[in-house]
């Protein structure tokens, strides 16, 4: 029988593996969808395996970036739960590779995490 502290490390590492194996799926997932037509500014950063925080902060400047540049995604209508309420409609962008890499590429980040994201942008 094993012991407590072998079982501790044992349920450790199968959470750890189970986090990390969450996180690609995730990547995978918005890789692919990427690659099949045009997804919002956060697919985009997410599948370049951005963590969640710098998704958001990425996300937000290139929304800025799109908006002095004149860059126009394709309108879309979705309906979703927003402070209890369901089945809101709202209107998002959706943008292809093409149009991210140009917003990317007028993008000048100065932290380190959110320069390998644009590079990775530009590049995709």
């Amino acid at each position: 029988m094993a012991s407590v502290a072998a079982r501790r490390v044992l349920r450790d590492r199968v959470r750890a593996n189970r986090a990390d194996s969450t996180k690609r799926r995730a990547v995978a997932h918005a890789a692919r969808r990427v690659r099949t037509g045009a997804r919002s500014l956060v697919t985009h950063i997410m599948a370049t395996g951005a963590d969640r925080q710098t998704v958001e902060g990425v996300a937000d400047a290139l929304r800025t970036v799109a908006r002095k540049k004149g860059v126009k995604g394709r309108r879309a209508r979705i309906r979703r739960s927003f402070d209890g309420a369901r089945n809101v409609v709202k209107t998002v962008y959706r943008y292809t590779r093409a149009q991210v890499a140009q917003i990317a590429d007028a993008y000048k980040p100065r932290k380190a995490e959110y320069k390998v994201v644009r590079a990775a942008l530009i590049a995709a």
